[in-house]
């Protein structure tokens, strides 16, 4: 009999925060996983957390969590398949210090991820971008605020974590403008600035004398912005662009739609996938795949250039040069 707690306290002190120096919101995901186990898990076995064995874990009780997952907490299948990842994490760990237990951790380890829809891509078009970035009122502090923070969003791509984690330090207005942000997967990354985002920053910098480490977006009372302070103000500005651009009353704008509009820019641009990975900081360069499949452009010019059934193939034949000459009078 191999108690748990041991493991489980080993696998984040030693494997997450030492080894793999993980970031908060990694651990916070993990942590969170392994809570609602347990008691779920306690539940079951009569059992409480701190007692469980690692046996009493086997693929039958992960896989009725899971279920539990889905039926009782009405857990979207991306949930499900987040809080399995975090438990073969801690069983594959686990394998290395419980060799007796293979066979029960193989069975868990062999859990399979749900397969589930994958939603075409939602980004807004250049009209409803400037419609959303024109929203806010700028003849007051709040309005350049968020006028500064969308305009960033949308040329940069930021992720909204990182656009709530800048600092003052973080933006350079000299030659070369350009914002830094510490991203996902801890990697670090520069971003170059259109003069139209430096003048939203300037104008927004105005209102600042604040320390090179302080936040750039706050609140009133000089807070940092939270996920769901930049949510509400997206939210907000959509509703009062809508009466501009009525196309967005259709589409569910988020800090995350931004990020993928900057993405459909760039490709509408004709930069390449690989840049526009570098540049939002995709750690795997298939992950803008996704902005293939919603970009009809490139399918519609892909369909011009095929022959249409049941006709026969063209055949170039030049004009006239007379006639040429006669349509350039």
């Amino acid at each position: 009999m191999t108690a748990l707690a041991p493991i489980l306290q080993a696998f984040f002190t030693d494997k997450l925060l030492r080894q793999r120096r993980a970031g908060p919101n990694t651990v916070a995901a993990y942590r969170d996983t392994w809570r609602l186990l347990l008691q779920f898990a306690a539940r079951a076995t009569a059992t409480p957390p701190s007692t469980l064995d690692l046996r009493q874990l086997d693929a039958g009780l992960i896989t009725a969590f899971l279920t539990y997952l889905e039926a009782e907490r009405s857990n979207g299948t991306a949930t499900r398949n987040a809080r399995l990842a975090a438990v073969r994490s801690l069983f594959r760990y686990a394998a290395l210090h419980a060799p007796k237990h293979a066979a029960d951790i193989a069975r868990v380890l062999a859990i399979p991820p749900k397969r589930r829809d994958r939603p075409i891509v939602s980004y807004l078009t250049t009209d409803e971008i400037d419609a959303l970035v024109a929203a806010p009122d700028r003849g007051t502090r709040l309005g350049r605020r968020d006028h500064a923070l969308l305009v960033l969003a949308c040329q940069t791509g930021l992720r909204v974590s990182e656009l709530i984690g800048l600092t003052h330090s973080d933006i350079h207005l000299g030659p070369g403008t350009h914002v830094r942000c510490h991203g996902k997967g801890r990697k670090d990354r520069a971003t170059p600035l259109t003069r139209h985002t430096v003048a939203a920053l300037q104008e927004w910098l105005t209102d600042h004398t604040n320390a090179p480490i302080d936040p750039l977006f706050t609140t009133r009372e000089g807070r940092p912005l939270s996920r769901d302070a930049v949510a509400k103000l997206v939210t907000k500005h959509t509703a009062h662009a809508a009466s501009i651009c009525p196309s967005l009353t259709s589409k569910t704008v988020s800090p995350h739609t931004l990020r993928h509009s900057a993405a459909m820019a760039l490709l509408h641009a004709g930069v390449d996938t690989s840049v526009i990975a570098l540049w939002l900081g995709h750690e795997d360069p298939g992950s803008t795949h996704a902005y293939l499949h919603a970009d009809m452009s490139i399918k519609e010019n892909a369909l011009g250039r095929l022959t249409p059934p049941n006709t026969s193939p063209g055949r170039y034949r030049p004009t006239d040069t007379l006639l040429d000459f006669l349509d350039t009078l």
